[in-house]
């Protein structure tokens, strides 16, 4: 059974940094391909970045170029979103996904519960 269990949200202030991990299990992480979403209140969930399962290259949101990382861990089964400079609009709950190699909700197949990241001073 596939599971996916985000960890690391919280609250942190603008310009500050987070790490978001996403332990997965009942799958063998190398053959997936694992995405990162978040969703603002009232608004709809968007992809942020990916990480494909043959070569692990990475696909990044617009709004997140040049401040969030994504990268894998195969051997502790973990995907990581590293965080940076942070504003006050990335306000979320994030989830992690596996699914295609893409960032469109549609292309996912399972999902995580979310962890809430808040920035705010």
């Amino acid at each position: 059974q596939v599971q996916l269990v985000e960890s690391g949200g919280g609250l942190v202030q603008p310009g500050g940094s987070l790490r978001l991990s996403c332990a997965t299990s009942g799958f063998t992480l190398n053959y997936y391909t694992v995405a990162w979403f978040r969703q603002a209140s009232g608004k709809e969930r968007e992809g942020v970045s990916c990480i494909s399962a043959m070569d692990s290259s990475t696909l990044y949101a617009d709004s997140v170029k040049g401040r969030f990382t994504v990268s894998r861990d195969s051997a502790k089964n973990t995907v990581y979103l590293q965080m940076n400079s942070l504003k006050s609009e990335d306000t979320a709950v994030y989830y992690c996904a596996t699914g295609d190699f893409s960032l469109h909700r549609d292309a996912m197949f399972n999902w995580g519960k979310g962890t809430l990241v808040t920035v705010s001073s």
